[in-house]
């Protein structure tokens, strides 16, 4: 159990420190002009900081299914919101981003519940759902995306929280069906081939990757990103109960449901982090009189930076 919750702390402190190198990369590269648009996306990710944060990504995903398949899913996926934390901690010496009372609360709070879910956990269920859960997984993806399909037209700001809410069902999904594919001995793939949940581990990683970038690209990143942290920490942590017989240690169940939910509130409190961009003087110009003018349209960091100057204003 102690190698799972370092695994999945490990796996927050990757994928929080990825959104700070790949917010630095996409910095990089200025949007105006001639390398706007989908060019100038793609030209932004190509660079140091935007690959490291890309190859941070690849370590905490391995990390997390280390973790997934030695602790319960309600901490894993705890572990995994918190990566909010790490990342505004870091912004804010690297970004320069600015934290206030709240934010540092909320920083405070996953600290304090992911401590306290680590304490009350016991072992991972040992329930075997059987294999119509297994296809009724690859199903969940396929009504995720229609889902998302049906989103694409709405207004912001019910899109942002549309697509953020199956982007964090989508991540729910990969958790799952982590705990439910078949072990791999020596070289012998061909059992994690035939498994339905195997197709729905890597459906589910793609839709929610795509409904998170479309979700903030509206500029309402802190509405999408809350909704991704409730969508993939609530229903996948019971469903992990209900379904593969999840369990705290004996007595500790109140303990336990109150370290989660100080760890989601705290992860909530930053959830305008889920895509970092500075506060000034770092990819944003400047009018004479000091006000920032929000990067282009579509531009990596340009979200996060227009919802900043519509709650200033």
């Amino acid at each position: 159990m102690l190698l799972g919750l370092l695994m999945a702390l490990l796996a927050a402190l990757c994928f929080g420190s990825a959104m700070v190198l790949q917010a630095l990369g996409a910095q990089a590269h200025s949007p105006s002009g001639a390398g706007g648009g989908l060019v100038g996306t793609v030209r932004a990710m190509v660079n140091v900081p935007f690959v490291c944060g890309l190859v941070l990504d690849l370590f905490g995903f391995a990390a997390q299914l280390v973790a997934l398949r030695s602790l319960p899913l309600y901490v894993v996926q705890a572990a995994l919101a918190g990566a909010l934390a790490v990342t505004a901690v870091l912004g804010a010496a690297v970004l320069k981003l600015r934290l206030g009372r709240a934010e540092w609360a909320g920083v405070a709070g996953v600290c304090v519940g992911l401590a306290t879910l680590g304490a009350t956990a016991g072992k991972e269920g040992t329930k075997q759902p059987g294999m119509p859960l297994h296809w009724i997984m690859l199903v969940a993806v396929a009504v995720i995306a229609v889902a998302g399909a049906a989103a694409w037209r709405l207004k912001e700001p019910v899109r942002a929280a549309a697509m953020g809410t199956l982007c964090g069902l989508g991540f729910g999904v990969v958790g799952l069906s982590v705990r439910l594919v078949p072990s791999v001995h020596g070289m012998d793939l061909v059992p994690l081939l035939q498994d339905p949940a195997t197709y729905a581990l890597l459906g589910g990683g793609a839709v929610a990757f795509v409904f998170m970038t479309e979700g903030v690209r509206g500029g309402k990143v802190t509405t999408a990103t809350a909704a991704m942290v409730l969508g993939e920490t609530a229903l996948p942590a019971l469903l992990g109960v209900i379904l593969l017989g999840d369990r705290t240690r004996p007595g500790l169940l109140w303990l336990a449901l109150l370290g989660f939910a100080i760890a989601v509130a705290g992860a909530l409190a930053l959830a305008r982090f889920g895509e970092v961009a500075p506060v000034e003087g770092h990819g944003a110009e400047q009018t004479p009189d000091g006000q920032e003018i929000p990067a282009a349209p579509g531009a990596p960091g340009a979200a996060a930076v227009a919802e900043r100057e519509r709650q200033r204003h």
